[in-house]
């Protein structure tokens, strides 16, 4: 017997009934993407019952996906699930589909002049390195106009998002890989009193006007102040794989084996393999090209192609399981790449849940990610976590 969960880095479904205190208000990733390609061919996923999630989000006019229909009779349960943290990053939302709740949510860095001074100059001396940058950024725009400095001065390149983080960027020609997670350490530890999220590591290759980011992004999360689902399923001695960056999410932390996959290609590869090989425990993985490759870069078309492989990943990958297994699907926030800005949008994610001989139910509205860390619980049969409601 064994659960698969698998995030969809960023695949929300509509905006959330606080989105507009988030700049969110009218965000919904797939609705938007769908609209705006002239519709996207997610068959596997519309049987599974993707398209009849829309109209469950009542409250607002329903928002459908142009290309997936509601059908009648899913292969899945289905819904969607709010957040209750303060927050649309990945940490937040991660940390809540494993249990916890984020509040007080991390610390945001403004905009403009980003890190306090004191920050900056502890940083310089421990690492030995200039500074620059200090500000909101996007990740390839600020390698476009700082990377030629970087290279002539060695002068890390520091910046943020809307999310809390505090980024560093560097080529690895310039300072090695194994270099720039150290300084990120660093940067780990001056950040814990801030309660910044993350702290990641973003190394590049190439010359001026044709940088590109490499696989070696490395993410060094805020320790989580209660133990997560994860944790309580190793404590019982039930096994935990993760795939991709979920076992930084983690701080590495509720994790037997894991693999950093640096794509999707790569994580269905991984999931599929140790779901065959795997008789017992979680498989849980993090799909990130969505959010990474086409979310912050606004790329609708993209993201639409993306999503479409991973269905047809998926037609290949459900017989896979049998009977006992069960597969979830599901959202760490939204990224509409057809909204205004780069950064995450705060809205509904879709669940689906997939228990191959048993048929698809309605599962609604669910108040709190923490819902499936609830489930997994019970699908296990360790105690119940501390909030949630299970629809095992």
């Amino acid at each position: 017997m064994k659960a698969i969960l698998i995030i969809l880095d960023s695949v929300g479904i509509g905006a959330a009934p606080d989105a507009a205190e988030y700049g969110d208000e009218g965000s919904s990733t797939l609705a938007n993407l769908a609209t705006a390609t002239g519709g996207v061919h997610l068959p596997t996923l519309q049987q599974m019952g993707l398209g009849n999630i829309p109209p469950l989000l009542h409250h607002r006019p329903a928002q459908t996906i142009l290309g997936v229909d509601p059908v009648d009779a899913p292969m899945a349960s289905f819904g969607a699930m709010r957040e209750m943290s303060d927050g649309k990053d990945t940490i937040t939302g991660h940390w809540e589909i494993a249990g916890l709740e984020v509040d007080p949510g991390f610390h945001n860095f403004p905009l403009e002049n980003s890190f306090p001074p004191e920050l900056i100059a502890a940083f310089e001396k421990e690492t030995g390195r200039n500074l620059i940058g200090n500000k909101a950024a996007s990740g390839t725009v600020i390698l476009d106009e700082l990377g030629p400095e970087h290279l002539e001065t060695g002068a890390l390149i520091c910046y943020t998002s809307a999310d809390s983080v505090f980024q560093i960027a560097a080529h690895e020609d310039v300072v090695p890989v194994p270099e720039l997670y150290r300084y990120c350490e660093i940067a780990r530890r001056l950040c814990d009193p801030l309660r910044v999220g993350r702290v990641i590591a973003r190394p590049f290759i190439g010359q001026p006007g044709a940088f590109k980011r490499t696989e070696n992004r490395r993410d060094f999360a805020f320790l989580p102040d209660e133990p997560t689902v994860l944790e309580r399923l190793v404590e019982k001695d039930i096994p935990v794989y993760a795939v991709g960056k979920i076992e930084d999410i983690y701080a590495h932390r509720g994790i037997t084996e894991s693999n950093h996959t640096g794509n999707n290609l790569d994580s269905q590869a991984l999931v599929e393999k140790w779901t065959q090989e795997k008789d017992s425990g979680l498989i849980i993985a993090n799909f990130i090209d969505y959010d990474m490759l086409y979310g912050h870069r606004r790329d609708p078309k993209g993201y639409a192609h993306s999503l479409e492989l991973t269905d047809q990943w998926l037609a290949t990958y459900l017989p896979l399981l049998k009977e006992g297994d069960m597969l979830i699907l599901t959202a760490d926030h939204g990224n509409d790449p057809t909204f205004q800005g780069t950064d995450h949008t705060r809205e509904y994610v879709p669940l689906l849940v997939y228990q191959p001989g048993q048929p698809g139910d309605n599962l609604g509205i669910r108040c709190g990610f923490y819902d499936i860390a609830q489930s997994l619980a019970r699908f296990f049969g360790i105690p119940a976590m501390p909030r949630g409601a299970s629809f095992v």
